[in-house]
C-alpha cells in the first residue's frame, strides 16, 4: 500500500507523523483567526479547496482523534470570550463553534480524502519525513527501510484496532450473556411460582398471589 494511502487509513501511522505542522505552510499559506492559533471549518474548507461539509464530514468520522489533537467546540462563557478576541466573526451556529489549531488541520489533511491540497500536504509529509531521517542517518540512510518501518507501524495499528473492537464485541457480548442468565433466573423462578399454583389447584388450596 503507499504511504500516502496508508495515513487516511492507520491512525497509528498518523500519530507518528502529528507533530510536523510545519509543513502546512509550505503546502499553502494557512489563514488563521485573529488570535493567530486557531481556524474555523470555513478558513478550513478554504485551505484544503473543499466544500465545508467535506470538512464536517471527517469531523463526524474521526471527532474523538481530531479532539485529542486540539479540535474543540466552543460554547456559552468559552464562545464569548473567543468572540470577543476574534471580531472577524459574525454569525456562529447555535451548537457552538468548532475550532482547528495546527495539530487538528494536520490532522484532518491525513483525512481529507478528496483535496488536491490535503494530498501535496501528505507527499511533503512523507517527504520531510524521509528528509530528517536522512540527515539523521547520513549516507546510510535507505527510503525503502523507511517505508518499511512505516508499513509496519501502519500493521501495528490494524492488528490494534482490530483487537480493539473485538475486545468491544467480547464485552458486549459479555453484558448479553449477563443480561439472559438474570432473565433466565427470572424465568425460572416464575416457572416454579407457576407449578406450585398449579399443585395448589390440583389439591383444591389454590390462593390468589398478589
Amino acid at each position: 500500500m503507499p504511504m500516502e494511502a496508508a495515513l487516511l487509513e492507520s491512525r497509528t501511522l498518523r500519530e507518528s507523523v502529528a507533530g510536523r505542522v510545519d509543513v502546512l505552510d509550505k503546502v499553502k499559506a494557512l489563514e488563521l483567526l485573529p488570535d493567530g492559533l486557531h481556524l474555523t471549518a470555513r478558513l478550513l474548507a478554504d485551505y484544503f479547496e473543499v466544500g465545508e461539509r467535506a470538512i464536517n464530514a471527517v469531523v463526524t468520522r474521526h471527532r474523538a482523534e481530531l479532539q485529542e489533537n486540539g479540535y474543540t467546540v466552543l460554547k456559552g462563557t468559552d464562545l464569548q470570550d473567543f468572540l470577543s478576541f476574534n471580531m472577524q466573526l459574525r454569525k456562529v451556529p447555535g451548537a457552538g463553534l468548532g475550532i482547528f489549531p495546527r495539530r487538528a488541520v494536520l490532522n484532518v489533511a491525513m483525512l481529507l480524502r478528496d483535496s488536491e491540497v490535503a494530498r501535496r500536504v501528505r507527499r511533503y509529509l512523507l517527504d520531510a519525513e524521509a528528509a530528517v531521517r536522512r540527515s539523521r542517518a547520513g549516507s546510510s540512510f535507505d527510503y525503502a527501510e523507511m517505508v518499511d518501518e512505516l508499513e509496519r507501524r501502519l500493521l501495528a495499528g490494524t492488528v490494534g484496532d482490530r483487537l480493539a473492537r473485538c475486545e468491544g464485541m467480547l464485552l458486549a457480548d459479555r453484558g448479553l450473556v449477563r443480561a439472559m442468565s438474570l432473565r433466565l433466573c427470572e424465568v425460572a423462578a416464575d416457572v416454579r411460582a407457576a407449578r406450585a399454583d398449579v399443585a395448589q389447584l390440583r389439591r383444591g388450596r389454590w390462593v390468589w398471589r398478589r
